[in-house]
């Protein structure tokens, strides 16, 4: 891909998602090295040794079988404590998670943030940004979506997530819940609130996630990719020298079955919030306008005009989370019941004292 397209994309990204710190200190480095591997995957090897389609959301008919992970480095800083670990239940994909907790806080309801092609991880070093997503008492996890950063190697370089966007798409989808299946075997967590922020591919993968799997209770999505035909023709990252080639219909029709205009309809139970940077050009306003189309009653939708207004409303002072923390509070049924169970507990001790 033109090196230039790739700045662009990336300058583009995080104007709209980092939101501002006050400080670059971090403590902690990447594990960015994959493990090594005999020679690449290619498609067919891959699929046929993992039985993991791509065109299917679930995982539940799978054998993807994690490895125990891997604990880089564990830090405590004011405020939270960050985790680095390596993941992996696919041959040479390993995948570099941060778990990020608020410190005093025994089992924090969490957020899973999964940011666009090509953004890596970097900011989950950011001591102020780990700060700010633990403000409120959240834990924070975050990872990279496939053939993105060290998730891309043993790759010809004319591959890539667009050319292999079916690939990319369906194994990120895969990912999201093997990982909730690893925080659930944690105890630390509370995997009853569940939420998930994707922003732009990351933001595909978090409704087609959330649309396969129920224990993401809320979804808070930026700019998402979508509605394949429009997306592929007129999207700025798409290379003009490619673009035939995902026009082609055998291509189109290998990522039909993950379209986002197909499964947002899927949310309408649970809280989902659609945000629209206008000012991103990344995302044609007919790809745009199919997936607001699509998206089941109720759901909030919030669009920004410029920089300054995305900067007033979402970015400045962690203003993103606010909208995900309060779906993910417990209803006034479930402190109810918790505090009729502590009453019950309390009793018995003291009638087990007297």
């Amino acid at each position: 891909m033109n090196l230039l397209r790739v700045l662009a994309i990336i300058l583009v990204s995080l104007a709209i998602v980092q939101p501002r710190c006050v400080s670059q200190e971090s403590t902690a480095k990447d594990l960015t090295s994959p493990s090594p591997v005999a020679g690449a995957l290619d498609a067919t090897s891959s699929q046929s040794v993992t039985h993991e389609p791509w065109d299917v959301l679930s995982t539940a008919d799978m054998t993807l079988k994690p490895e125990p992970p891997i604990v880089g480095e564990k830090v405590s800083l004011p405020g939270f404590t960050r985790e680095l670990l390596r993941v992996e239940w696919r041959k040479g994909d390993p995948i570099d998670l941060y778990v990020i907790r608020p410190v005093n806080v025994a089992h924090p309801p969490v957020v899973l943030y999964l940011y666009s092609f090509p953004s890596e991880s970097e900011r989950f070093l950011n001591n102020a940004f780990c700060r700010m997503l633990t403000k409120d008492g959240y834990a924070a996890v975050g990872f990279v979506s496939a053939l993105t950063g060290p998730r891309y190697h043993d790759r010809p370089v004319k591959e890539w997530f667009i050319s292999e966007l079916q690939e990319s798409l369906g194994t990120s989808v895969h990912d999201v819940q093997m990982v909730l299946n690893y925080l659930s075997t944690r105890g630390d967590l509370d995997m009853n609130r569940v939420g998930m922020f994707g922003q732009g591919s990351g933001g595909t993968i978090a409704i087609l996630a959330g649309a396969a799997d129920p224990r993401i209770k809320a979804i808070d999505v930026m700019d998402p990719w979508g509605d394949w035909p429009d997306f592929l023709a007129k999207s700025l990252i798409v290379p003009e020298s490619e673009r035939a080639s995902y026009l082609k219909p055998e291509f189109l029709a290998r990522v039909a079955p993950l379209d986002p205009v197909r499964w947002i309809p899927q949310l309408k139970t649970r809280p989902i919030r659609l945000q629209e940077a206008l000012f991103n050009p990344l995302v044609p306003d007919s790809a745009r306008k199919q997936i607001e189309t699509a998206a089941p009653v109720g759901v909030e939708l919030a669009q920004y005009r410029d920089t300054k207004e995305y900067s007033e409303k979402v970015s400045a002072n962690g203003k993103m989370l606010d909208w995900l923390h309060t779906k993910l509070q417990p209803t006034t049924e479930s402190l109810t019941a918790k505090a009729l169970l502590q009453h019950a507990v309390v009793a018995d001790k003291q009638e087990k004292a007297q």
